[in-house]
């Protein structure tokens, strides 16, 4: 692509940026970043201390990744806006595990602060208050975080690309589909869905561009997943997750900043059905990072 690349490895030490900083004098930072001190969301505190340093960075902004990574915050935001998303509690660790009235089954239990898919099984959806209870306490205990408690909305599972900063442009809707799930199998995306080939292989799981019939919905899914993107003040590049339930009501599930751009993966793959290479896409990501001002958010 015709760039000069410094790679920077991170672990624990914020010093060797500025040293870096000093030697090879970069004009943007490609952030891969996964965690930092081993904690996947202090990666937020790395790109605040770049805002800092007036070094620009590719992906989100401290604000809009703390807004979106937080599922609970970021559900009463799009829902004072107006957006769809599915009715929802939170049991933090130590919580007795009480229903309410308004939440009924089936529901799907998730960690509030884990992403990927990280303790999503099957076993997720709940259909009774003892499997509520159990696998909250799963959650709770075996993985030792707060949990989320979602309306489980049965349907396909769509992802939306976004890239941009104030202005945004919306990838070709894609969809995680199940050609060969046995019966009975909810149609969610689960740790092994998401990560296991074999286990992909084994039941017809591909992603590909969604199929949709009625006239107008991929634009509205668009249109809804930028709307999305603004009110989580995100910026550089993101996905956001919908549902569509089987009377094609859409349901925003949640919105994920800096998703996994890999050769192949979804937002890669929907960006070059759109006609964008591959490496056209990282210059697009490096193009809206070098566009973005820290100093224009607040």
């Amino acid at each position: 692509m015709g760039h000069d690349v410094y790679t920077l490895g991170l672990a624990d030490e914020l010093g060797v940026i500025k040293e870096a900083m000093k030697e090879v004098e970069p004009h943007v930072a490609f952030n891969l970043m996964e965690a930092f001190h081993e904690v996947s969301t202090f990666d937020q505190n790395v790109v605040s201390h770049l805002e800092l340093l007036r070094l620009r960075y590719t992906g989100c902004n401290p604000r809009g990744m703390i807004l979106s990574r937080d599922k609970a915050l970021a559900k009463k935001v799009l829902a004072y806006d107006g957006i769809p998303v599915p009715a929802f509690t939170i049991f933090p660790v130590g919580r007795v595990v009480q229903r309410p009235k308004r939440l009924r089954f089936p529901l799907i239990v998730k960690s509030l602060s884990q992403d990927a898919s990280f303790g999503i099984s099957q076993a997720s959806v709940v259909t009774d208050d003892a499997r509520l209870r159990d696998r909250v306490a799963y959650l709770h205990e075996g993985l030792g975080t707060d949990a989320i408690v979602e309306q489980y909305v049965e349907g396909r599972e769509l992802y939306i690309g976004v890239i941009g900063n104030e202005r945004t442009h919306a990838y070709p809707v894609w969809e995680m589909k199940f050609a060969d799930m046995a019966g009975g199998a909810h149609h969610i995306a689960t740790a092994r869905v998401k990560w296991s080939t074999s286990y992909q292989r084994k039941h017809g799981i591909h992603c590909g561009k969604a199929r949709l019939l009625r006239s107008g919905m991929a634009e509205y899914l668009q249109f809804l997943a930028k709307r999305v993107f603004h009110l989580l003040q995100m910026t550089g590049y993101g996905r956001i997750d919908i549902r569509l339930d089987n009377d094609g009501q859409p349901w925003v599930l949640e919105a994920n900043a800096n998703p996994q751009l890999a050769y192949g993966e979804d937002f890669a793959e929907s960006a070059h059905h759109e006609g964008v290479s591959y490496e056209a896409l990282l210059q697009r990501i490096l193009n809206v990072a070098l566009q973005w001002k820290a100093d224009r958010a607040g």
